[in-house]
């Protein structure tokens, strides 16, 4: 089939090359000339795990295109997927700008169906907003051309992207058109043939439900790191509650592990855009307003460790971080923890070291030139100079540091780790000062 995916980030890439995969036509549209310059030189502008691959083999295969010829986007697919971005607004609302100016690109371009597919997170009521504007433009144009719009929203997990659109959990269509659903059905066969993960509804509903999804996972981080803070008054340890409550075939073990809170481009943003949503139609979203609270609050847990460690007075000390995306196999930084942190430091006159596998790009784009900022070429070399360690993403190769070195390198011997990846009894035997989320001690 031939499909067109505007928008090409994170999204839009992982989309457009695993349909190609699939012996599907696709033409991946973008603004940004830059952007689809570097992607038609086999530069990929984000990292995901087995994303370069993929691309590169398609593109070479013929199967998928970029441009940033708008025309030839319209007139290439049957299939025309929005997956721009929506970021939040100032009230924390989503902004979808960019989403209506596809929507009226489609417009002034459409000369024959189309199915256009809202991939983007969007509010309920986005499709309604898109037919509209693609009407409207249709209606100054004088052109009467046929179309649909369906919701199909994304549930990719960052590091693991390929894996979850290749082998889906479930694939909602939000239609309300038997013609759109069968469509739709047809073009993800190749992905639904062990059992039928497709499941059909309103189109509003399956807005919802990547809202609800996300503002589910982010409640669940932010209830663990709530009990995280309270087993530290009470002298409990979070990790044998968490296999304790884990074991409960209801609760599971996903997403019930304390840490510095969720960052990212989904959860902080599509908690927000939700509870804004209900506010606008009239409904306190409290316990939504409560994980958004949670979630900023915990994401000062690391640095409130040190100050505490150091009877408030951070001026003139040198931390080390380990970690800076978001979350492991991933370079996004987005609404990162790491931010916070070093935020933090910086404002209380500290100087960082910091190092992460994927991320450090990503960093320097977003910090360029800043002063008490060092990067580093690896997790040990941060150690040189430094005064304590924070831990701030589980990468792997974080796990199983050498003690020996870390206590011989850093200064006062303190580790923070805002990941729970160590046993407090075995760093502490070594001599190190070791704060963790939720074991037992504030």
């Amino acid at each position: 089939m031939r499909l067109t995916i505007f928008g090409s980030g994170y999204v839009g890439l992982v989309q457009g090359a695993c349909m190609a995969e699939m012996g599907n036509h696709v033409v991946c549209y973008d603004i940004d000339e830059d952007k689809i310059a570097r992607l038609n030189r086999g530069e990929i502008p984000i990292y995901e795990p087995g994303l370069e691959a993929y691309i590169e083999r398609n593109v070479e295969a013929g199967r998928l295109e970029f441009t940033t010829d708008v025309k030839q986007a319209v007139d290439h697919g049957l299939f025309q997927f929005i997956a721009v971005g929506t970021p939040p607004d100032e009230d924390g609302s989503a902004d979808l700008k960019h989403v209506l100016a596809v929507a009226r690109a489609i417009g002034e371009n459409i000369d024959e169906y189309r199915v256009v597919v809202d991939k983007s997170t969007v509010p309920v009521g986005t499709a309604d907003k898109v037919k509209a504007e693609i009407e409207r433009v249709l209606k100054e144009r004088g052109n009467a051309v046929e179309f649909d719009v369906v919701s199909n929203p994304e549930f990719l997990k960052e590091g693991a992207a390929i894996s979850d659109f290749m082998k889906p959990d479930r694939i909602i269509v939000g239609t309300d058109n038997p013609r759109t659903t069968e469509l739709l059905k047809s073009l993800y066969e190749p992905f639904n043939r062990n059992h039928d993960r497709l499941i059909s509804m309103d189109v509003r509903s399956a807005e919802l439900t990547k809202y609800a999804a996300n503002a589910m996972l982010a409640t669940k981080i932010s209830f663990m790191n709530e009990l995280a803070n309270l087993a530290e008054k009470f002298g409990a340890d979070i990790e044998a509650v968490r296999v304790g409550i884990g074991s409960d075939p209801r609760i599971g073990y996903h997403f019930i592990y304390p840490g510095a809170g969720y960052g990212g481009s989904c959860f902080p943003k599509d908690v927000q855009a939700l509870a804004r949503s209900a506010g606008e139609s009239g409904y306190d979203a409290e316990l939504l307003n409560a994980v958004e609270a949670v979630n900023l609050r915990q994401k000062r847990r690391l640095f409130e460790k040190l100050s505490q460690h150091y009877g408030g007075d951070l001026k003139g000390k040198t931390i080390a971080l380990w970690g800076l995306s978001f979350k492991p196999n991933t370079d996004d930084m987005r609404a990162a923890p790491s931010r916070v942190l070093m935020e933090s430091l910086w404002e209380a006159g500290a100087t960082v070291r910091a190092y992460d596998p994927e991320a450090m790009d990503e960093a320097k784009r977003i910090y360029p030139d800043q002063a008490g900022l060092t990067f580093c070429e690896s997790a040990y070399e941060t150690l040189d100079g430094c005064d304590a360690l924070v831990i701030v993403t589980e990468w792997q190769e974080f796990r199983s540091p050498d003690f020996s070195e870390v206590k011989d390198k850093i200064a006062d011997a303190v580790i923070v780790d805002g990941r729970n990846l160590y046993e407090p009894e075995t760093v502490e035997g070594l001599g190190l000062q070791y704060y963790a989320i939720g074991r037992g001690r504030s």
